[in-house]
């Protein structure tokens, strides 16, 4: 069973961990990922977290005639562009709880 000193410890790598955290998703949230499909015609800006900000569309692409291939285009660009921001998240979240060292949580849960 871990000792006094441990749980503080532990402690103490938990508030670290909360505080990067919360950092981290605050950067996120203030970080914007753009991403296009169509050669750059259509294009979309997302979030850190994935909050759909824009999208622009070239005027040459729009074709009443082929309306499901403009779809197409724009399913591509947000798709890319969440794709992105999940693997920002991933990177980010993962560089906050790095290092964490809980060695004796299982002793002191179990």
């Amino acid at each position: 069973m871990p000792n006094q000193k441990q749980v503080n410890q532990m402690m103490q790598q938990v508030q670290k961990m909360q505080a990067d955290m919360a950092a981290a998703q605050d950067a996120l949230a203030a970080e914007t990922i753009e991403a296009s499909a169509g050669g750059g015609k259509v294009k979309a800006v997302v979030t850190g977290t994935g909050e759909l900000q824009s999208i622009s569309i070239a005027a040459d692409v729009v074709d009443p005639d082929d309306v499901e291939m403009l779809e197409d285009l724009v399913v591509a660009a947000v798709s890319e562009g969440l794709r992105m921001a999940q693997a920002k998240q991933q990177e980010r979240m993962g560089g906050a709880v790095g290092g964490l060292d809980l060695g004796g949580l299982g002793e002191l849960l179990g």
